[in-house]
């Protein structure tokens, strides 16, 4: 047993290093391994109970009607991973193929039964939803808060663990200081991470409720709105100064654009990177770059 803990600390350390980020291989190493020693088992829907540090608080219900269907006709196409519990048993990775058979009807669902700490839990759960399922904004927020409270960690140290900058984070935990009303529309996606970014930055609740429902009504842009609050009646939290770029280097410019894009940004040789995680990270990016690709 003494040995089983220790593999599965390495293979969490493997999840969790900032180089080597990736949840489907992690996952896809578990199955194997209980493959190997016979562990996966079929355990009863009625005995299994949500992570209680899922992040997503909104499943789309066409997206789980399509996965049921597809459950109806060929199974659930890869076991979920569960913790024991004091009653039944605590979902670690795959709510969404258990959600989808429920509503396909199955009474049953293959599982491996993993003993992680609530730490191990709340992390894969967030890792799970943000490589596979994208998180909203405040998912996001509330999750990564959630783990900088409870692990006791710093913003560095968490952007490491999850692969992310240190910029984006604090950009993430700063739209927590949105209004509640103002967190639900960005939940609902009624307004994007790019407008709830803008209006974070402002310093009067009021004036925040007010333009976001001006967004909602009037659809207007990221870049529109940026031009909106850059009006003197509207106070930021946190002044902006302007700096002469430095042209021999780019410093400057690398880091005024990772604290706007939330990414890793590099400048040299007459060429620019600009890192993404996929393909809803680098939609995120063009809405802030106000660039629109028609289909």
């Amino acid at each position: 047993m003494q040995e089983k803990r220790k593999a599965l600390g390495r293979g969490l350390e493997q999840l969790f290093n900032d180089q080597n980020l990736d949840f489907d291989s992690f996952e896809e190493a578990i199955i194997e391994d209980a493959k190997r020693n016979d562990e996966i088992i079929d355990i009863k829907l009625e005995d299994l109970r949500p992570n209680p540090y899922q992040p997503r608080k909104v499943f789309d219900e066409n997206a789980l009607n399509e996965l049921a269907i597809s459950i109806k006709q060929q199974g659930v196409f890869q076991p979920i991973i569960v913790k024991k519990s004091i009653k039944g048993y605590e979902i670690i990775a795959g709510e969404r193929r258990y959600r989808a058979s429920k509503i396909a009807g199955l009474k049953t669902i293959p599982a491996i039964v993993k003993d992680y700490s609530d730490d191990d839990m709340m992390q894969i759960a967030l890792l799970e939803n943000l490589q596979r399922e994208n998180l909203t904004s405040i998912e996001e927020a509330k999750a990564y808060k959630s783990i900088i409270d409870t692990m006791h960690i710093t913003q560095e140290e968490l952007a490491k663990k999850v692969g992310k900058s240190r910029s984006h984070i604090t950009n993430m935990l700063g739209l927590l200081k949105l209004p509640a009303s103002v967190q639900d529309m960005v939940l609902y996606n009624k307004i994007s991470m790019g407008h709830a970014r803008v209006l974070s930055k402002l310093e009067s609740k009021d004036q925040i409720e007010k333009l976001a429902i001006k967004v909602v009504d009037d659809g207007i842009s990221v870049h529109d709105l940026e031009s909106l609050v850059s009006s003197p009646q509207y106070e930021r939290t946190v002044k902006i100064t302007r700096k002469k770029v430095d042209n021999s280097e780019f410093k400057y410019l690398e880091k005024h654009m990772k604290e706007k894009l939330g990414t890793n940004v590099k400048i040299s040789n007459n060429k620019m990177t600009i890192k993404f995680a996929n393909v809803q990270d680098l939609n995120r990016i063009l809405e802030i770059m106000n660039i629109n690709i028609d289909e």
